[in-house]
């Protein structure tokens, strides 16, 4: 067989193996007990979190008043912003930029 014809049943081989998709699971989810994970929201990337279920927001460990749900991080400085990175950069919005929960805790 050609260089060529090896080339192609590679490619060919190779695309094909990515069409074939797992089935999805059917059976629930469950969590430990103590989990602080929320089963519809997940966790932030690459960050340290816990959830608040008051809140209903993940608060970022290690940084002051910064929280994230659906792949947003909200930060309270005297007033709100959000980023999707927790390092910004940072835009500001008013309360009713923000989940719920945070909105009433920081309500003046």
């Amino acid at each position: 067989m050609s260089p060529l014809w090896r080339g192609v049943v590679l490619v060919s081989v190779l695309s094909l193996g990515a069409c074939v998709q797992a089935p999805l699971s059917t059976a629930p989810v469950t969590y430990p007990s103590g989990s602080s994970n929320h089963p519809r929201f997940a966790p932030p990337p690459g960050v340290a979190s816990q959830w608040d279920a008051r809140l209903g927001v993940y608060v970022v460990g290690g940084a002051s008043h910064l929280y994230y749900r659906e792949r947003t991080y909200y930060r309270w400085n005297a007033g709100w912003s959000w980023a999707t990175n927790p390092q910004g950069p940072w835009l500001p919005t008013d309360s009713s930029g923000v989940p719920p929960g945070l909105n009433r805790r920081y309500a003046q």
